[in-house]
């Protein structure tokens, strides 16, 4: 693309920001510096918003009388009000966003993986669960590209984030002038994304878009925003996008060599088998769609989601489940 929308994204300081932990230290990141340059970061804090200072006695999530509670076992203080009043009054204030990039396992920013503890002793059964700034997160935005930095590690989690909050922040964009044409041709662009995506969804988007009932436009836009993040609510299975990748090969079956497409088949399975990132197959089809000129596949997103300086390999092995 030759611009890139610039996405807003609230990001817990501690990643490599500033050194806000409990503890004093920052979390060296590199995926927060190689997205500084794309994204508009908004660094939010919640502990040290609610006054607890920089370093500080560790918090943790308790069940007490069948209520999660926020205490700080060193000072045996509860701070479940205040940070429950700060999450509601910050999250309310914002007034433009796309998605969070927050600490894991943090029992105010976590938004999956926090230990909950059935009591006040330090011995008490755990579970798993959501913190309570991240928990708000995840109420009150739901459908926006939300992830917690240790599952980003993953490069297959990391192309559908990447994915949903770049396309997420092309509509926003789009809202604030949008006309029916303007839909439409996102819509156009976003074809071959969406199959890739959700099918069924996609189908679902372009009846909304051919608006046979004659919907004012406010309505049609709103109903297709709440459509689009449903459709971009789970990562696609890989043979899903592999049956799009195919799809798309086939715009070039008789301009290509059999090597050429043995070639593109070892690369397939080399993705089929969490090898590579998809990003390493469309870059062929792009090269293939401008080599033929393909005019109706050359808008199409499918092949370039996000900057592609912001695709990489690297993995922890971790959280494949998206």
């Amino acid at each position: 693309m030759s611009e890139w929308p610039k996405p807003v994204v609230v990001l817990s300081r501690c990643l490599e920001l500033e050194p806000v932990r409990y503890n004093g230290q920052v979390i060296p990141y590199d995926f927060v510096r190689e997205l500084e340059p794309w994204v508009t970061f908004v660094p939010v804090c919640p502990e040290l918003e609610i006054g607890l200072g920089v370093p500080r006695a560790p918090i943790r999530i308790v069940e007490v009388d069948g209520q999660a509670r926020l205490w700080q076992p060193e000072t045996d203080r509860d701070v479940t009000a205040e940070m429950r009043e700060f999450a509601d009054g910050y999250l309310a204030g914002l007034s433009e966003v796309d998605g969070f990039i927050l600490k894991n396992r943090s029992p105010s920013c976590g938004i999956s993986d926090v230990k909950l503890y059935q009591g006040r002793d330090p011995s008490a059964m755990t579970k798993r669960g959501p913190g309570f700034f991240g928990g708000r997160v995840l109420d009150l935005y739901q459908g926006l590209a939300i992830e917690d930095e240790g599952r980003l590690r993953n490069f297959r989690i990391r192309e559908h984030f990447l994915t949903k909050l770049f396309c997420l922040a092309r509509f926003r964009i789009l809202k604030a002038s949008a006309t029916m044409r303007d839909l439409i041709g996102f819509h156009s662009d976003h074809k071959f994304l969406l199959m890739a995506y959700h099918q069924q969804q996609l189908r679902v988007l372009g009846r909304i878009v051919a608006n046979s009932d004659r919907a004012p436009l406010q309505r049609v836009v709103e109903e297709y925003e709440r459509n689009l993040r449903a459709a971009l609510a789970s990562a696609p299975r890989s043979t899903s996008v592999i049956n799009v990748l195919q799809h798309v090969s086939g715009y070039f079956s008789k301009q290509l060599s059999r090597s050429e497409k043995a070639f593109f088949q070892s690369w397939l399975e080399k993705y089929r088998n969490g090898r590579i990132p998809v990003s390493a197959l469309t870059s062929i089809l792009r090269a293939w769609v401008v080599r033929f000129a393909q005019e109706y596949l050359l808008t199409q997103t499918f092949f370039d989601p996000y900057p592609e300086v912001l695709s990489s390999v690297s993995d922890s092995g971790k959280g494949r489940e998206v």
